[in-house]
C-alpha cells in the first residue's frame, strides 16, 4: 500500500470516532465537519514526515479541535491566531488524548452522531443521507447513485437536512432508550447503504472497498451490542457478514468481477460465515421476520451451499417473495428474477423484469441481468443493445469488463454462425 493510500484508510476509519468526538465539542454539523477536514489536510502535510501517529483518531480530533478553536476566535476576532509550531508539534497532547480516548468514548461520541444524524424531524431519505455525507464521509455522487438520483438534487437534500438540524436546535447528546428504538430503522438503512456503497462500488484495483464494508460491519456491531435482543439488528449484522465474506473471491487476478456461481469458494471467509450463520439462527428464534432477516436468509443459503449447483433456488425465490411484500421494490423484483430464471427459466425471468425498465432506466444491474436473459434465450442482437445500455451506466471498469465479456462472447457466437452459413 502507497504511502498516500494509508493516510487515505486511516482518515477515512478514524472518521466516525473524529467526527462524533468534534460534533460533541461544537455542538454544529458544519463545525465539526469543517474542522475534521482541516485536520485531515494538516495529517496529509504532517504524517508523511513525522510518521503515523500512534493513535490516528486522537491526533484528528486534537488538531481538528483546535482548528475549529481556531476558526471561532478568527470569526469573532477575540485573539490572534496560535504560531503553527503550537499546533503541529503533537507528541505530547497525542499521547494525553489517547490515553483518555478509548473504546467507550468512541462508541458513545459515534452512537450519539449517528442518532443525532437520524433525527426523526427529518424525512428518511434526509436522515441517511445527511448520515452518509457526515459519519462515512461518502461523496455527494456516491450518497446519489446509492439513491438513484442526481447530484443536484442530492446536495439539496443533505443541504436541507443539515439546515433543519440546525433551525430546530436539535439537543446534541446521546438520545435515550425511547428515542434509540425510534431512531434505529433510519440508523440500520444508513448502515446498509454504507456497506453498498463500499460493496456495489468496488474494482480490483480496491477489492470490495474494504474500508467502508469494515466499517458498516463494526457499526452494525455497535447497535447489535446496544439493541442486543432486536433480530432485525442481528439480521442487518449477518448480512453484511455473510456478503463480505465473500469479498476475496469476487475479483480474480486482473481486477474483473467473478460472478457468484464461479467464484472460488474456498476463498471465502469461513469465520464471517460462521458468525452471521449464528445470527441469523438466533435472529429467526425470535419470529419477528424483516426485511434485514430475510436477506440474511437468501445470503445464507448461498453460504451453505458447498457447491453452486447446491443452491436452493427455490427457497431464494420464496423468500424474495416475502422480501417483496415486506419492501416491494423494482431493484428486489430485479433479484428475484435470477432465482426465478434458475427455477423457472429465462423466459419467466425476462417477462418478470421487463415492466420494470421505465423505473430502471438508470440502473446498470437491469441491463445487465436483461442481456443475460436475452443471451440465454439465443435473442443475439436484442442482448447486444441491452449490454451496450449497461456498459453506458457502469459505475466501475470491472462492470463495465465483465459485460464487454458478454458482447465479445456474442460477436464470436455470430461470427461463427456467419461462417457455418458460408460453409454450407
Amino acid at each position: 500500500m502507497t504511502e498516500l493510500a494509508w493516510i487515505s484508510t486511516a482518515i477515512s476509519t478514524a472518521r466516525p470516532q473524529a467526527m462524533g468526538a468534534l460534533l460533541r465539542y461544537f455542538r454544529d454539523l458544519d463545525a465539526a465537519e469543517e474542522a475534521f477536514q482541516d485536520a485531515c489536510l494538516r495529517a496529509l502535510n504532517n504524517w508523511p514526515k513525522n510518521g503515523p501517529p500512534r493513535d490516528p483518531v486522537a491526533w484528528l480530533i486534537f488538531v481538528g479541535r483546535n482548528s475549529g478553536i481556531d476558526a471561532v476566535r478568527k470569526r469573532a476576532k477575540q485573539a490572534p491566531l496560535p504560531e503553527e509550531d503550537q499546533i503541529s508539534d503533537l507528541e505530547d497532547a497525542e499521547t494525553d488524548i489517547a490515553e483518555r480516548l478509548d473504546g467507550a468514548h468512541y462508541r458513545d461520541d459515534i452512537l450519539r452522531l449517528l442518532f443525532i444524524c437520524c433525527h426523526p424531524d427529518l424525512p428518511a431519505t434526509q436522515q441517511i443521507a445527511v448520515a452518509l455525507r457526515i459519519v462515512s464521509g461518502l461523496t455527494v455522487k456516491q450518497i446519489a447513485r446509492a439513491f438513484l438520483v442526481g447530484e443536484s438534487a442530492m446536495e439539496q437534500r443533505i443541504t436541507r437536512a443539515k439546515a433543519r438540524i440546525a433551525d430546530a436546535g436539535v439537543p446534541f447528546e446521546t438520545p435515550g432508550a425511547v428515542e434509540r428504538s425510534e431512531r434505529l430503522a433510519a440508523v440500520a438503512a444508513m448502515v446498509y447503504l454504507i456497506f453498498n456503497e463500499g460493496y456495489s462500488t468496488n474494482s480490483g484495483e480496491a477489492p470490495a472497498r474494504a474500508p467502508l464494508c469494515e466499517e458498516a460491519i463494526r457499526l452494525a456491531r455497535l447497535l447489535l451490542r446496544l439493541f442486543q435482543t432486536e433480530p432485525e439488528i442481528m439480521g442487518l449484522t449477518a448480512l453484511l457478514l455473510l456478503q463480505h465474506a465473500r469479498a476475496p473471491a469476487r475479483f480474480d487476478e486482473n481486477g474483473e468481477i467473478v460472478l457468484l456461481e464461479d467464484q472460488d469458494r474456498g476463498l471465502w471467509s469461513r469465520k464471517m460465515i460462521d458468525e452471521g450463520l449464528a445470527l441469523v439462527d438466533k435472529a429467526l428464534r425470535h419470529q419477528k421476520p424483516g426485511p434485514y432477516q430475510v436477506q440474511a436468509a437468501i445470503a445464507a443459503l448461498h453460504a451453505r451451499a458447498e457447491k453452486p449447483e447446491d443452491t436452493d433456488w427455490t427457497e431464494i425465490d420464496l423468500l424474495y417473495g416475502l422480501l417483496e411484500q415486506m419492501q416491494p421494490s423494482p431493484v428486489v423484483t430485479l433479484n428475484r428474477a435470477v432465482a426465478v430464471a434458475k427455477v423457472l427459466g429465462p423466459e419467466a425471468a425476462l417477462a418478470m423484469i421487463e415492466p420494470l425498465e421505465q423505473r430502471l432506466s438508470g440502473y446498470f444491474h437491469f441491463f445487465g441481468l436483461k442481456g443475460g436473459l436475452l443471451m440465454q434465450l439465443g435473442r443475439g442482437d436484442e442482448a447486444r443493445t441491452a449490454f451496450d445500455r449497461a456498459i453506458a451506466l457502469a459505475n466501475t471498469t470491472a462492470e463495465a469488463a465483465h459485460i464487454r465479456m458478454h458482447i465479445d462472447r456474442l460477436m464470436k457466437e455470430g461470427a461463427a454462425k456467419a461462417t457455418a452459413k458460408t460453409a454450407h
